[in-house]
């Protein structure tokens, strides 16, 4: 798969979420697509090469980063680390 592959589907994924996921779930999708979205941003801007892993360990370190910040309760955290992992999964 390539990073335009993964960074489509991962929009359709987060599409899916507003039309199935419970709101704990939805509120954990929009915050994962804001940083998913950031560090594509970014990429792009700079002009990186990264691999689908790089993106990804560059969007765990934007959220490791906003936990250890205390933006989120630990109920929230749980759900967001939830939709993430399942987000990455569509990546193998």
């Amino acid at each position: 798969m390539t990073l335009k592959e993964y960074v489509d589907q991962a929009q359709t994924f987060f599409e899916h979420l507003v039309e199935t996921a419970s709101d704990d779930e939805l509120f954990a999708g929009s915050y994962i697509q804001g940083h998913f979205d950031l560090a594509v941003g970014y990429a792009q801007l700079e002009e990186l090469a990264l691999t689908i892993e790089e993106l990804n360990n560059n969007i765990e370190k934007s959220l490791v980063k906003a936990y250890r910040g205390g933006e989120l309760s630990d109920e929230d955290k749980a759900h967001v680390v939830a939709v993430w992992e399942r987000l990455k999964d569509i990546s193998e």
